[in-house]
């Protein structure tokens, strides 16, 4: 058996110095990289809400409301959903939640008609470095589907999503609501999609809008359907899952997420019982 010189372990210093300093090296490049490309995502992601409340604002009167506890919400204690609250004059409840993840940037944004026979409009925007997937999607939470004008504005929302087919489409995964909903935009694209991918977000939420001027309000037996068939729907994302209630469950525990979903999130408390 060879014996190991003692001269030989000063030797072996420089190349283990080496070593780590290359490993940090490479730790510090992948910081920063995500530092920028964070900083470009977040922008990208203000730009898309922007637009959004901007076109909604164009067809309704929207008032900010005070989301209370529920402004900041911290999971894993490192990172923080900033929530915004509106109420939309004639229509419902519009909520707006973005996080920055470091790695991956999202937006939500949820629109829950209670005074008139719309779906309910559910965005969610994500950026991952230069990766884009964006979903906007549209549920059947309505009392009359046969309704004829209901009807005819999900025909609108479909010429909506042709409009868009020159972006590359998505397969979203499986889930217990898939029933609800109607139509459905599942894109996929790249950081210079970001106008286009902007401007159908703007178009769905503005094609439902507009369409609602059209409609009646609905009167108080209606409207406590409406309420209940948005409820079923935002207490079936608890009972049974969805990827940020599971992690707001986990975090928050059951009861404090329903109370957020209820107060802010989708705001069904609001319109009676």
């Amino acid at each position: 058996m060879k014996k190991t010189n003692a001269a030989d372990k000063p030797r072996r210093f420089p190349l283990i110095r080496k070593i780590l300093l290359v490993i940090l090296a490479l730790i510090l490049i992948v910081v920063i990289v995500i530092a920028i490309f964070s900083a470009k995502n977040v922008k990208a992601m203000d730009k898309a809400v922007d637009a959004a409340l901007s076109a909604i604002s164009q067809e309704y009167t929207l008032t900010p409301e005070d989301p209370e506890n529920y402004k900041e919400i911290k999971v894993y204690n490192v990172f923080k959903f900033d929530v915004q609250q509106y109420s939309v004059e004639g229509v419902g409840n519009l909520s707006v939640m973005k996080v920055n993840m470091g790695f991956m940037q999202m937006a939500t944004i949820i629109l829950t008609p209670i005074e008139k026979n719309l779906p309910l409009v559910s965005a969610d925007y994500m950026y991952q470095f230069g990766k884009r997937t964006s979903y906007l999607e549209f549920y059947d939470c309505v009392p009359e589907l046969k309704d004829e004008a209901y009807q005819s504005l999900l025909s609108d929302l479909s010429a909506v999503k042709e409009k868009y087919s020159e972006l590359e489409d998505t397969t979203p995964t499986p889930a217990w609501y898939d029933s609800l909903k109607t139509v459905g935009f599942y894109k996929i694209g790249k950081a210079k999609d970001d106008p286009t991918l902007d401007q159908m977000l703007c178009d769905g939420f503005e094609t439902v809008l507009s369409a609602s001027k059209e409609l009646p309000t609905l009167n108080e037996e209606e409207m406590s359907a409406k309420r209940k068939l948005c409820k079923e729907y935002s207490d079936g994302l608890i009972s049974n899952g969805g990827i940020s209630t599971d992690v707001f469950k986990e975090q928050l525990g059951e009861d404090t997420t329903r109370d957020f979903f209820d107060k802010v999130l989708f705001g069904t408390e609001h319109y009676g019982n």
